[in-house]
């Protein structure tokens, strides 16, 4: 087997953002751009002789390219052993599962949410040993090595085969090509309690799960259909295709329009749900109810032990810090450690590798435990349906029993997406200007508690980071949050949170556009987002 060391010059591009590095998938088809950033990766991980790396991705354009030009140099930097989904194939959650059962780390082909196809977006990040997404301090190296990049390494390879499980000897690399599927579907059947939902699908009790022609359709397909007894076709989009069909693999309420029409329709069905790209993303949907994730995690966190799982109680939680504080409300009754984090699944990994949280979660449809160390689409909707057998309630039902008990927390969200980068900036900019002066005044009638630009130390190992987004917090709970989100590949994407909290109970029934729709006109006006990006409607409310 040889080795090449093939010249090149670097690129400055490549600073991963929240979650690895995304770019057009023009952009990662560059020579040696692909290349340039796997070296990166690998001289900064230095991963141990005879330890395993897993591969995978969530089947998007050029993810077997990919996975094939990443095995080569993964034997032309020294690894032996390499794992790799049968056909590239492995969601999120699911490599991370693989991760854990004893590989150094991984390499995860995804874009995550983001739409595929020649056209589309392309992306890749490094998990470490514990399954989760590498922390700041490595992100960052890799962003400085790959920037002085003159060469990397790459291995000629006899063939081999993405399809036939099973192991090949390669030349000195040993490849393992593993069922995708599998080993996470037996994962579930130890947490959720799959008799009592075998038995509600028996009932009559109807579901449709949308995988939007991404990589959790054959996972929703074994488990739900196969091993729960759902009926064949419960599992819509369930083939992942390359472009997604040519869909937005997004699970909300503007790109999941098939399924939300289902669901809010004359005959819709008891439950709804959807993934997204590479299956870390959940929408949960009742009988024309929708879910919001911050409210999702909250009914979680209250119900966990009813299922098995989670029987013997939980650590504590933790949410990202736009995510609205419906959680804190359930922490504080139960009188365990509630932690705000700053956006980035990274954050949460450790917290759950120090045993100080059991359930974490963001806004953006994002839901995990510490089954493994990323979010978990299929996972949170198992959760769901353990709990609607167990306690035999609609979806809608659970929840408003939930705001009767813990109060409501009224919550939107506005994405303001491929902003000019220089008016993102100018937004942020003008708010970061107004923070010291904002405490004490009124806004809409209500009065700013404090106002400022949140900073994290991580109380595990206590790094920091900064200028994580700006809040404005107000007296009575309510909250505004603006931050620029790092997921997406062109211009910048705006995100601002709304979010007021209300305990009576003849207050807790409103629709959250009425609700927040003067706390909305208070956020768009504090930022002057009209004024400083000329878009006078968000691309996204959620």
């Amino acid at each position: 087997m040889g080795v090449t060391i093939v010249s090149t010059s670097p690129f400055a591009d490549q600073r991963p953002g929240t979650s690895g590095l995304r770019k057009r998938t023009p952009v990662f088809q560059q020579p040696h751009y692909l290349e340039n950033f796997v070296q990166a990766l690998f001289d900064e991980a230095a991963i141990p002789a005879g330890s395993s790396l897993v591969i995978g991705g969530d089947g998007r354009f050029l993810n077997r390219e990919a996975i094939g030009t990443i095995i080569r140099m993964a034997a032309g930097n020294g690894v032996t052993h390499v794992i790799v989904g049968r056909g590239g194939l492995l969601s999120t959650p699911a490599a991370s599962h693989l991760i854990r059962q004893g590989s150094a780390g991984g390499i995860i082909l995804s874009a995550s949410h983001n739409p595929g196809g020649p056209d589309g977006d392309f992306g890749i990040k490094y998990n470490a040993g514990n399954g989760g997404p590498a922390p700041e301090s490595f992100t960052n190296a890799v962003a400085t090595r790959a920037a002085s990049l003159t060469s990397y390494r790459i291995a000629a390879l006899p063939a081999f085969d993405l399809e036939a499980i099973g192991r090949q000897q390669v030349g000195t690399l040993t490849l393992d090509i593993v069922d995708p599927v599998r080993a996470y579907a037996d994962l579930m059947a130890t947490l959720f309690d799959f008799d009592a939902i075998r038995a509600l699908f028996a009932s009559g009790f109807r579901l449709r799960m949308d995988s939007m022609h991404a990589v959790t359709g054959p996972y929703a397909v074994e488990i739900l259909e196969r091993r729960l007894g759902a009926p064949a076709g419960t599992v819509i989009n369930a083939v992942p295709l390359p472009d997604f069909g040519g869909g937005h693999p997004d699970p909300n309420l503007t790109y999941a329009h098939e399924l939300v029409a289902e669901m809010f329709g004359e005959h819709a069905l008891d439950f709804g749900a959807a993934s997204d790209g590479d299956g870390d993303r959940n929408m949960i949907l009742g009988q024309r109810f929708f879910v919001t994730p911050s409210d999702s995690l909250a009914v979680l966190a209250a119900n966990a032990t009813l299922v098995p799982g989670y029987r013997s109680g939980l650590a504590g939680v933790a949410r990202s810090m736009p995510t609205s504080a419906a959680v804190d409300a359930v922490a504080e009754k139960l009188g365990i450690p509630c932690f705000e984090t700053p956006t980035g699944w990274k954050f949460f990994g450790n917290l759950l590798d120090a045993g100080r949280i059991t359930l974490c979660g963001e806004e953006s449809f994002g839901t995990g435990s510490n089954h493994v160390r990323e979010k978990d689409g299929l996972w949170a909707v198992l959760f769901w349906l353990n709990i609607v057998a167990v306690r035999g309630m609609s979806v809608e039902a659970i929840v408003r029993e939930h705001w009767a008990t813990y109060g409501r927390n009224y919550y939107t969200r506005y994405d303001y997406e491929a902003v000019p980068t220089d008016a993102a900036n100018g937004v942020m900019a003008h708010l970061r200007a107004a923070l010291a002066a904002l405490p004490g005044t009124s806004l809409g009638g209500r009065t700013v508690h404090a106002a400022d630009d949140f900073a994290y130390t991580d109380p595990v190992d206590g790094s920091t980071s900064a200028k994580q987004g700006i809040r404005v917090l107000f007296t009575d709970g309510a909250r505004l949050v603006y931050r620029l989100s790092g997921t997406g590949t062109e211009g910048a994407t705006i995100r601002v949170y709304i979010e007021s909290r209300e305990t009576a109970a003849d207050r807790l029934g409103m629709e959250t556009a009425v609700a927040l729709r003067a706390l909305v006109d208070v956020a768009l006006g504090l930022a002057e987002i009209v004024a400083r990006t000329g878009r006078t409607e968000p691309t996204v409310i959620t």
